[in-house]
């Protein structure tokens, strides 16, 4: 059974590319998780979880850790669980419209990620890109793993857009992914093409 999309693909079709969590992929860190893939290689991927929040942390909490003075620019941005590798560094992923010397990692024309402090001094000042999201930790997989998993129907893939991958309801984006591939979330189960 294949949906458009959820073909193993080749390394260099998943930068760029949203995972959809499936129903009972057995890593309840990853449930219902939409994944932003920055990068796959032969040598592993690295992704950012955009639809999980951190609770209770925001901008402004790590402004005043990091010591970098707090401006209008950070008032009310969350901050969300990028994944469960290295979760106390900071990434952010963000629009094309921003870069910042050699740091920042451009995946496409319309996605690029930044991990130094020069983008949050830039977004605390109200400067830097236009939409974004700050994440704390991110996804990982070593070489093959992720294709492993694919194949064993714990993801499925699909195209990013700048409107499932910034939108501000969260809770929404699982549901708006599988939708922009034609599926029903209400007709997964964990169960499906186990038969």
């Amino acid at each position: 059974m294949g949906y458009a999309g959820a073909m193993t693909p080749d390394s260099s079709e998943l930068s760029g590319k949203l995972l959809i969590a499936m129903p009972g992929m057995g890593d309840p860190r990853f449930e219902k998780s939409v994944i932003y893939m920055c990068a796959h290689s032969g040598e592993g991927s690295m992704g950012l979880i955009v639809n999980k929040p951190a609770p209770g942390l925001k901008m402004n909490d790590l402004l005043k850790q990091l010591d970098i003075p707090r401006g209008d620019g950070s008032i009310g941005i969350g901050v969300h669980f990028g994944g469960p590798v290295e979760h106390g560094r900071g990434f952010v992923l963000h629009s094309g419209d921003y870069s910042t010397n050699d740091a920042t990692m451009k995946v496409d024309d319309r996605f690029a990620m930044t991990a130094t402090l020069d983008i949050l001094q830039d977004m605390a000042r109200g400067e830097g890109p236009k939409r974004r999201i700050l994440a704390l930790g991110y996804s990982g997989w070593g070489p093959g793993q992720l294709e492993d998993e694919i194949q064993r129907n714990g993801w499925l893939t699909c195209d990013a857009s700048p409107e499932i991958v910034f939108a501000r309801d969260d809770g929404a984006k699982w549901v708006a992914a599988l939708k922009s591939l034609g599926i029903d979330p209400l007709l997964l189960s964990a169960e499906a093409g186990r038969a």
